[in-house]
């Protein structure tokens, strides 16, 4: 990719800041125009997002408040990426842990992407169940929230209102909404 118009050059990167969330590091980079500096980029550990639709055109989601961004708002169950285990099996267990519904059957892999690339690593792998039947409480104890289960038709107003909270919520279910109506996999059962 070195040789494509536009490219960036790295020579390096020295870490600055590491915990079992997030990394710092300056990485020695050298823009397209020639000019070479260090440059900030976060690194957050890997992230399973579950996403759970019914029969009833509805998807699964907490009510949340997040202090970061001082929001209330709608998010999809999901978490960290545990050592040794598969993203879908993250995804699921999360999803148990937050709401305490089991979704049933395999996952499907809906998408992968990285929220916000210019600055920071933070893959992101979203898993479709189409069913979950409730098996008790949530049992994680720090996700705490409204559980509901919010009509598809209402994402786009929401999301319009700044009520879907993060890219984990938003890519997901609009990728969802677009593809199935655009007859995509994610809309074929």
């Amino acid at each position: 990719m070195t040789d494509e118009v536009g490219s960036w050059k790295t020579f390096g990167e020295r870490t600055v800041y590491d915990n079992k969330w997030v990394r710092l590091g300056l990485t020695d980079v050298q823009a397209p125009n020639g000019e070479r500096w260090e440059y900030h980029v976060v690194h957050l550990a890997p992230i399973a997002i579950g996403l759970v639709v019914n029969e009833q055109d509805q998807v699964l989601m907490l009510w949340r408040y997040r202090f970061a961004t001082d929001q209330w708002g709608y998010e999809l169950l999901g978490g960290l990426v545990e050592e040794d285990e598969e993203p879908a099996a993250t995804a699921a267990r999360e999803i148990r842990e937050e709401s305490g519904y089991q979704p049933v059957g395999d996952a499907e892999h809906l998408i992968s992407f990285e929220p916000l690339p210019g600055q920071v690593t933070a893959p992101t792998d979203v898993y479709l169940w189409r069913d979950a039947e409730k098996v008790g409480e949530p049992t994680d104890t720090e996700e705490v929230g409204r559980l509901e289960w919010v009509p598809l038709a209402k994402i786009p107003e929401l999301a319009l209102h700044k009520q879907i909270l993060g890219a984990g919520a938003l890519v997901p279910l609009l990728y969802y909404i677009a593809s199935r109506n655009a007859g995509g996999a994610a809309g074929q059962d």
